[in-house]
């Protein structure tokens, strides 16, 4: 049983160990940053998370999709259910099919996911100099050190050294965290680049900070449910063995050894 706890609480601590401290081992030195759902306690700032979707909103999703998210999902990050409607209807869906069999447009509804900027993955690429954008839906997950890497390569973009301008290949742009350090999506944030709706300044550390939030969010709607019943599961694992052990000590009390 000491067994199984030992090695429930090396898993959470592993999971929860610095960005910095695991790129160790990849190569990449990032810079750690201090997420409200770090540690086996944490969870989402749901204003953070709103500001993170306006950055989306009003700059990501120009080229990039986030197909495994409907807008009813974003009830979850503290829009009311008529925020949410209203939030949908500024999109149109292509749907099937009216009286005649025709494709027609209409406004989007909360069970609608969140259209993809681009029609198909040809297109995509024809209008990205052969560059696919890559969907945000679980990008945290799938990049090594997920929220800290995507935090850093946002904000990598510097002019290329001397000894590097020639190496640069025409549509692509120097990223000191990229591999390779050439990338094809351009700078996109820029201090005071959009207004946030509460109030705060969006620096691009803030804009960056909030929308990774908000992606990682994206990447594991779940993970606070998931912290709160692995908690309830190792005090239960704590109780049942502390119970276990006077059990055994009373059954085996008048026993002689």
């Amino acid at each position: 049983m000491r067994t199984v706890l030992f090695a429930a609480f090396a898993v959470i601590l592993l999971n929860e160990l610095p960005a910095d401290v695991k790129a160790a081992s990849e190569g990449v030195e990032l810079d750690h940053q201090e997420w409200t759902f770090d540690g086996p306690f944490g969870g989402f700032d749901r204003q953070q998370l709103q500001r993170g979707f306006q950055v989306y909103r009003e700059v990501c999703s120009s080229c990039h999709g986030l197909d495994y998210i409907a807008f009813r999902n974003l009830e979850a990050i503290g829009y009311s259910e008529d925020q949410t409607k209203v939030l949908a209807s500024e999109y149109l869906i292509e749907d099937c099919c009216d009286d005649q069999g025709d494709i027609f447009d209409r406004p989007a509804i909360p069970a609608d996911g969140i259209p993809n900027p681009y029609p198909n993955e040809q297109f995509a690429r024809a209008s990205n100099n052969g560059s696919l954008p890559p969907d945000l839906s679980l990008i945290t997950k799938a990049r090594a050190n997920g929220p800290d890497y995507i935090y850093n390569l946002i904000l990598a973009y510097e002019d290329p050294p001397a000894d590097m301008e020639e190496e640069i290949m025409f549509g692509m742009y120097y990223n000191t965290v990229f591999d390779g350090n050439q990338i094809a999506m351009a700078q996109q944030l820029f201090d005071e680049l959009i207004e946030y709706s509460d109030g705060t300044v969006a620096t691009n550390e803030q804009m960056a900070k909030d929308v990774t939030a908000f992606l990682h969010w994206a990447a594991e709607p779940k993970l606070e449910v998931r912290k709160q019943t692995g908690v309830r599961v190792l005090l239960f694992t704590l109780v049942f063995t502390v119970l276990a052990y006077f059990l055994k000590r009373r059954i085996w009390a008048g026993l002689k050894h």
